[in-house]
């Protein structure tokens, strides 16, 4: 297997750890990314040149910037995209569920509910029309973009702790939770399943064909459930992850498995074997604490900061302190073929 392992873009200009990072939709073109300097940042990766002497470039001239996103008021913690690209919604400190005009830069609709930080968004429904956000109150809510409503039209409460990760597909929404359970709501049916991994769950992706989710945990293992009975199906182990949110994610046609690592390295399994295929130093050495796969393309991107922050699990809730005195770079690297 030709795994892609040579680094193409360096992407800089946030001035703190990236905790989110995202390919536009069809041909990937694009990067978003957002930070714990509360922007949001859109990227050509094949104007940044791959040296990471660019790091030294200001955030106005950083390579392959083309637009800054700015409206929230604290760190920036997860990104979702529409399938036209016309749209992005953002959560993060606020408490707030942010849907954007890329174009134009402007917010369209900012929801307000969460009792808590908000640590993940997905979008979904037919016209993806449909805002799914998960929160460290312990809840996932669902929001309808169409409509003027300014509460939301659903809220499952089920969770015990934080809500880490979601994912959407079709009229299921998959939620990870610092209580170590994965939690799938079928909207159509009005009825939850739930599998316990054990450990707190840090992200889930779903496989293309939606048969399987992948989870990632604090026990340093990533695990792939059967969607339909919650089945392992498979273990990836060998990075580090006991203290912060690490996130993985399928790739190469889901035939590979990748995710960061908080020894400052990338790591990629087989999926069917889950023997590992590549391991890569990132980020000199500091937590990687983000992935994302090109889904029309054989590249990646990995994100992080070259320091000690990033976003942190303690005593069972999601923590994302930085030492107010420490400066925090952070970066965004894109892989492709060798």
């Amino acid at each position: 297997m030709i795994f892609p392992n040579r680094l193409t873009a360096t992407l800089t200009g946030h001035g703190g750890p990236v905790h989110c990072v995202t390919f536009s939709a069809g041909a990937g073109q694009y990067v978003l990314t957002g930070s714990s300097d509360r922007t949001i940042r859109l990227y050509n990766p094949l104007k940044a040149a791959p040296s990471a002497l660019a790091a030294d470039a200001s955030p106005p001239t950083a390579p392959g910037l083309i637009q800054t996103y700015a409206a929230h008021g604290y760190e920036v913690l997860d990104l979702a995209v529409s399938a036209d690209n016309a749209r992005f919604a953002s959560v993060g400190g606020d408490r707030q569920v942010f849907l954007w005009d890329v174009a134009t830069g402007r917010t369209l609709r900012r929801w307000a509910g969460h009792g808590g930080r908000v640590n993940a968004v997905a979008l979904g429904g037919p016209a993806q029309e449909v805002v799914v956000s998960g929160s460290f109150d312990a809840t996932v809510r669902v929001w309808d973009a169409k409509s003027a409503a300014p509460k939301p039209v659903q809220v499952f409460d089920d969770a015990r702790d934080s809500v880490s990760s979601v994912a959407v597909m079709g009229w299921d929404i998959v939620a990870g939770s610092v209580d170590g359970r994965v939690r799938v709501y079928d909207v159509r049916m009005g009825v939850v399943h739930t599998d316990v991994v054990g450990y707190p769950v840090t992200s889930v992706a779903l496989t293309g064909d939606g048969a399987a989710v992948l989870v990632s945990t604090l026990d340093s293992t990533v695990r792939l459930l059967d969607r339909a009975d919650g089945q392992l199906l498979q273990a990836y182990k060998g990075h580090a992850n006991a203290e912060y949110r690490v996130r993985s994610c399928l790739g190469l046609h889901d035939a590979v498995v990748v995710s960061g690592s908080e020894d400052g390295y990338l790591y990629a399994w087989n999926l069917l074997e889950g023997k590992v295929v590549e391991r890569m130093r990132a980020h000199e050495g500091k937590v990687a604490s983000a992935v994302a796969w090109n889904g029309k393309g054989r590249e990646w991107a990995s994100a992080g900061g070259d320091g000690e922050c990033g976003p942190r699990v303690s005593k069972g809730n999601l923590s994302y302190g930085c030492e107010t005195d420490a400066v925090w770079i952070g970066t965004v690297c894109i892989w492709g073929m060798p």
